[in-house]
């Protein structure tokens, strides 16, 4: 149950000027711009969506055109946009390029599938450069290859890949290109299971990866962290299911080593949680989700000052976003233009250090956009 890889972007959408702003909502003392991609599809299932927020406001993210094509972009705090495609991406449907992170020195990490549908892992520095990678013992076939999850100030990366038989294995990969296979105990070993990587925040500026495995041998997913020296601790959320598809999935690390993420119960109802350092752990229930089957919280990341956004499923069907701040106080974030039915709404996917989040709603249509909320003074941790 990776994170959401349906990602659509390419450049924002015609402007006046390239640094204009798109329509932004002001209500309970929030700012939201909107942002679609110039190329970006308009059907179902296509659109706009931003992924990773960098500390000065840059985000990167993707887009999906009309033919379902992916395409990686840069998203200036002014609100300009550059797209790039990775060496050697598809131009098929379900093709293209992904990015999955940013680091502070404008490295973005991320992986493309190939005309033949499979994956690699890329590195696009910041004078628009690539590196692209296959890490030691990926499959060549569709489906299979290297993903790149998440990277850190150092320019190590962390991510995971799909051997031949389909096994998911992590790495760790070093800023000189050296790779660290990473296999949690317990991770299951038939095809679609194994060790997965965070997304956007998986690795800390002092190497510690966090991930989950999926699944052990009675199909449930457990959380572990890695320490910098190679030690992995496994856990599971107090109230996490022991059926198939079940238990403890893991979504970010902060630079203090706290964690955040979901667990789904035994009633596949989902709730998010924080696990602390020293691993104690909190469930998180944002008020008006759900609490029927497939319904619930999902926390996404955490910033340095300890602050969770992530959204929630309510009863109907809708996604919300929420922030919750160190002192347990929830903010809902609904975009504009955010359709209101079954499926659609709002999902932040990354907060920077200085509270500005980034994520994309769905409207009625089905369609992607991107969002950029900034820090309101009701955030303070």
């Amino acid at each position: 149950m990776k994170k959401t890889r349906r990602v659509l972007l390419l450049i924002a959408a015609a402007c006046l000027s390239l640094c204009a702003l798109g329509p932004s909502l002001t209500a309970h003392a929030q700012t939201i711009n909107v942002f679609d991609a110039p190329g970006a599809g308009t059907g179902p299932g296509q659109g706009t969506l931003g992924i990773a927020i960098h500390p000065s406001g840059e985000i990167a993210g993707a887009s999906i055109d009309a033919n379902s094509v992916w395409y990686g972009f840069l998203r200036a705090p002014c609100g300009a946009l550059t797209t790039f495609d990775a060496p050697g991406a598809g131009t098929g449907s379900g093709q293209g390029t992904t990015p999955w992170a940013i680091n502070p020195a404008g490295k973005i990490a991320g992986q493309y599938i190939d005309g033949n549908g499979v994956y690699h892992g890329f590195l696009r520095f910041a004078n628009g450069t690539f590196t692209t990678y296959d890490p030691p013992g990926a499959g060549t076939g569709p489906g299979q290859g290297g993903y790149g999850e998440s990277i850190n100030a150092a320019g190590e990366i962390a991510g995971e890949y799909s051997d031949a038989s389909g096994v998911f294995h992590g790495f760790f990969r070093a800023p000189g290109g050296a790779f660290t296979t990473i296999d949690a105990p317990g991770a299951g070993t038939g095809p679609g299971q194994g060790t997965f990587v965070a997304t956007v925040s998986g690795i800390t500026a002092a190497g510690a990866i966090t991930g989950y495995y999926f699944f052990d041998g009675s199909g449930v997913a457990h959380g572990y962290v890695r320490s910098p020296s190679g030690t992995i601790t496994t856990f599971d959320a107090p109230g996490a299911g022991t059926g198939g598809f079940q238990g403890t999935y893991v979504g970010s690390i902060n630079p203090k080593g706290d964690i955040t993420s979901f667990f789904v119960d035994a009633n596949n109802v989902y709730h998010g949680y924080l696990r602390t350092r020293e691993g104690v752990i909190t469930t998180i229930d944002a008020p008006g989700a759900g609490t029927g089957a497939t319904q619930g919280t999902q926390a996404e990341n955490i910033n340095s000052t300890g602050t969770i956004i992530g959204n929630y499923l309510d009863t109907s069907g809708v996604n919300h976003g929420f922030l919750r701040t160190t002192r347990g106080t929830f903010t809902t974030l609904d975009a504009p233009g955010a359709g209101a039915g079954p499926g659609h709404g709002t999902t932040p996917f990354s907060n920077n250090a200085s509270g500005a989040i980034t994520g994309f709603e769905i409207d009625a249509n089905g369609v992607f956009h991107g969002f950029l909320r900034t820090r309101e003074a009701e955030d303070k941790p």
